[in-house]
């Protein structure tokens, strides 16, 4: 066999090969070489890595400033809606009635914050025209003399304004300023356990001159006279400065006494029964009914209908309610975040000298 026999075959009925003889003619030999895959080195893939680091750290910081953005928006937003608005918790009545009864609450010290709850609390009832009447519920200490009366204040041209009956409900300690405020009311009740009165004015100063020279620190205050420096814990309160604070305490004790005279007529009409009993004493709520301070012993549903008798209303006809602030995520994080911050204003604003009604274990500190 020849090597044409070999590579070339007859096929039948085939025209294909070399010219049309019906053989089938192999295509040139042509060699195969393997080419093996590009490979992708190391420098190549920290190429791409650091692509994706810069899209990802792109993409971050977008999303930081929408996240900052949406963020002071929305406080933004939960400030004006809890300035505007506050959320409404049903106590007793017909849940389905028009006419309410607010429940103010006043807890804690006192401060006198010009956007705190109280002064929004107040707000809110002089612009629902179905509040008809109010209990205060006071559970409070008292406060600095310029809180008390500035929320005593509100209170007043509220109840004037509005034309609506006030009852106060006294919780376990309504005393010294907290008493204060109660003046506004028509009525007041004191729980059993209440403790009140401590009618009174205090300034708390403290004098460390010795302690200052006992650790070698000498304190030389500049001042436009001899008596603006009165009160500076670094030096000891001479006659004349005490003089001077002792008028400052006594003309803030005749304004609390005149508020308990202008708020309870038994006193008004006896101003020396209420001499004697402005001495700073704390009382029971037997003892405060005893004396007058207070009108009945009772808890605050008892407080809520005489509110509703003294509007004219009935559990069936009305409801009493208790307002809640409107707090959001937003407003809750920044308040506490507030709350854990202390600076040198905080320092500043508890070492300043005020003149407190407060009760007498409680610490003087804003």
């Amino acid at each position: 066999m020849s090597t044409h026999d070999i590579y070339s075959t007859e096929v039948p009925g085939s025209s294909q090969g070399t010219g049309g003889t019906g053989r089938f003619t192999p295509p040139p030999y042509q060699p195969m070489y393997y080419q093996p895959e590009p490979q992708v080195g190391c420098g190549t893939y920290l190429f791409r890595f650091a692509i994706v680091l810069l899209v990802l750290g792109f993409c971050g910081v977008v999303g930081l400033v929408v996240l900052i953005a949406a963020a002071g928006a929305l406080t933004t937003s939960m400030q004006q809606v809890s300035e505007t608005a506050l959320t409404e918790k049903f106590i007793l009545g017909n849940h389905s009635a028009r006419s309410k009864v607010a429940v103010i609450t006043v807890e804690g010290v006192i401060t006198g914050s010009e956007d705190g709850f109280i002064p929004k609390q107040i707000r809110q009832v002089l612009k629902d025209p179905h509040v008809e009447a109010v209990v205060l519920r006071i559970e409070s200490p008292g406060g600095t003399m310029a809180g008390s009366d500035y929320y005593h204040h509100l209170l007043t041209n509220m109840k004037n304004e509005r034309n609506i009956p006030i009852v106060v409900s006294m919780g376990s300690i309504a005393a010294s300023g907290g008493y204060y405020i109660a003046m506004v009311g028509n009525e007041i009740y004191a729980e059993h356990s209440t403790i009140t009165g401590s009618i009174g004015v205090i300034v708390s100063l403290f004098n460390g001159e010795d302690l200052c020279k006992k650790i070698g620190v000498e304190s030389t205050p500049i001042t436009s006279g001899p008596l603006k420096a009165m009160g500076s814990f670094s030096k000891r309160m001479s006659d004349e400065e005490k003089e001077v604070w002792q008028r400052l305490v006594d003309d803030s004790f005749g304004r609390f006494k005149q508020v308990i005279r202008d708020g309870r007529s038994v006193f008004g009409e006896d101003a020396e029964k209420l001499d004697q009993l402005a001495t700073g004493q704390i009382y029971t709520a037997a003892e405060a009914k005893e004396h007058g301070l207070i009108d009945e012993i009772g808890f605050l549903d008892d407080a809520i209908k005489k509110a509703m008798d003294l509007a004219a209303l009935t559990e069936n006809n009305s409801k009493a309610i208790r307002y809640k602030p409107k707090l959001g995520l937003m407003e809750v994080l920044l308040e506490g975040r507030a709350k854990k911050e202390i600076g040198v204003e905080t320092l500043i604003e508890a070492a300043t000298p005020r003149v407190y009604l407060l009760c007498p274990y409680v610490p003087p500190i804003p």
